[in-house]
């Protein structure tokens, strides 16, 4: 007589994603947590301080994610020029599909055309829709260069990073804004002296901020190919050198024809502070349920050295000093 076999049973791709939210669920009790700038909570992960929508965007990656050669993560810190960052990446990597004159980023605000990776990654409850998105993939991210899977981040993957970093002074004051602007109306406005001593403690979204930082800037060191390492303050002094070095960077270099046509300096106009947040659609102040931020909160100066007319002498000189002792011996400095 036969006898009946069993098999184990084959998680479908929904079940496995589930299976990712329970575990994510199961976890965060158990973690460290503080109250957000705003209103929501945050989890030290890993070292980091997250929220928990980034945390299972994390996992999901972590879990699910499926690479590919071509794919390009656009990555920061908060308030380090994310939005512009994430125009050049899209312009320079574009640039033969669209004209100047009619380009998506006059119709539409550079985080609908670079998606936030924690975010897609949580789309529809599986994988299908970042797996639909056609080759190269333009993905934007504020998670630490740590929480990637080895898959993206070791020298068999061929998948790239470009990063950028910004004065913490300047860094801080943008974030305080930002986060007075996201805070519900219910609750009083963040005072400047708390909200530096939380930054100072590391205590922010993704923080700490040096940790972030020092993390992409050791792997640009050892791995020049996989990560680009870029300074705000250098993309405003010399943005068409910052261009061109991107283009390089990604494998799509700029030709003698396309110097000839002015293209490097087209980019870098239509991707201007000026132009940017100048396009009707970046003035719009909607709030939508699930994204409480409006398009033109991502703009506010977009200048370098704003920080003077915020901190005093002794707030400047204080995150200067645990910059100092946060750098010390890693060959990196924000000069």
């Amino acid at each position: 007589m036969e006898t009946s076999k069993t098999f184990p049973s084959v998680e479908t791709p929904d079940e496995a994603y589930q299976k990712t939210f329970k575990n994510c669920d199961e976890l965060l009790p158990t973690l460290p947590q503080t109250k957000g700038w705003w209103s929501v909570q945050l989890f030290q992960y890993h070292g980091f301080w997250i929220h928990i929508f980034g945390i299972r965007g994390s996992m999901l990656i972590h879990d699910h994610f499926k690479p590919r050669s071509t794919d390009i993560v656009v990555a920061t810190s908060p308030k380090c020029g994310t939005t512009w960052l994430r125009a050049l990446v899209f312009s320079i990597i574009n640039r033969a599909s669209f004209d100047f004159s009619d380009h998506p980023l006059r119709k539409a605000n550079p985080q609908d055309l670079v998606p936030f990776f924690e975010s897609i990654i949580h789309k529809d409850g599986s994988t299908s829709f970042v797996d639909g998105i056609p080759s190269p993939r333009l993905l934007s991210t504020h998670l630490p260069y740590s929480l990637f899977p080895t898959r993206m981040t070791d020298d068999t993957s061929a998948c790239r990073f470009v990063y950028i970093c910004r004065d913490p002074k300047d860094v801080f004051v943008s974030k305080w804004h930002f986060a007075n602007k996201l805070r519900p109306k219910e609750l009083p406005p963040l005072s400047l002296e708390e909200t530096f001593d939380l930054f100072c403690k590391g205590v922010s979204h993704y923080g700490p901020f040096w940790d972030h930082v020092l993390g992409y800037w050791k792997d640009s060191v050892e791995s020049p190919k996989k990560v680009l390492f870029l300074k705000y303050e250098e993309v405003k002094k010399e943005p068409l050198g910052c261009v061109r070095k991107v283009a390089e960077f990604l494998g799509v270099p700029f030709t003698p024809e396309e110097e000839n046509k002015e293209i490097v300096e087209q980019i870098v106009k239509l991707c201007s502070f000026e132009s940017m947040s100048n396009q009707v659609v970046n003035k719009l102040d909607k709030r939508y349920q699930q994204r409480p931020i409006s398009n033109s909160d991502f703009f506010r100066k977009g200048e370098v050295g704003d920080w003077v007319n915020h901190l005093s002498p002794q707030m400047a000189e204080k995150l200067d000093q645990i910059t100092e002792e946060k750098l010390q011996d890693t060959g990196f400095n924000f000069h």
